[in-house]
């Protein structure tokens, strides 16, 4: 009875969050001058603002030591998360715009564990690089924190 009450409950909210997807209204044709087409106002732009200020590029390297392969985590233009071969450097160039401008943006890497000298599991030694300048690391995989970095122009 209850996986009966259980499956109802589901096919009833899936079937109102189905109904409440297609409601949108379609667009009529082109916007007038002057006027903002509703999925253009909707969406409001995938980053910054509407003034287009941008700030200067930036190159961000994240590194993880170690050998052997590591599960790793990495946050800059966009979120990943992978297996690589050990010791990994990824290269991104960023570029602040819009809010991100007065507030900046978090870039970090989570190191996946590494075998240490006892033989016990670690975090792998991470560091962060901006513009040529190492900004973040772990101490070597000894400390507990993951390395991350407050962007800024």
């Amino acid at each position: 009875m209850r996986k009966t009450a259980t499956l109802a409950i589901t096919l009833l909210a899936a079937a109102a969050l189905l109904t409440g997807c297609g409601s949108e209204k379609k667009d009529a044709g082109p916007a007038k001058p002057g006027e903002a087409s509703p999925s253009a106002s909707a969406s409001g732009g995938a980053k910054g603002s509407s003034s287009g200020k941008k700030g200067v590029p930036h190159q961000v390297v994240f590194e993880v030591g170690g050998t052997g392969a590591a599960q790793v985590m990495w946050i800059g233009n966009t979120n990943h998360f992978e297996q690589v071969t050990l010791p990994w450097t990824k290269t991104e160039s960023m570029q602040l715009e819009g809010a991100e401008l007065k507030v900046g943006v978090t870039v970090s890497v989570v190191p996946g564990s590494v075998k240490g000298p006892d033989g016990m599991l670690k975090p792998a030694p991470c560091t962060i690089k901006v513009d040529g300048k190492q900004v973040a690391d772990n101490q070597d995989g000894t400390s507990d924190e993951h390395c991350k970095y407050e962007l800024k122009d």
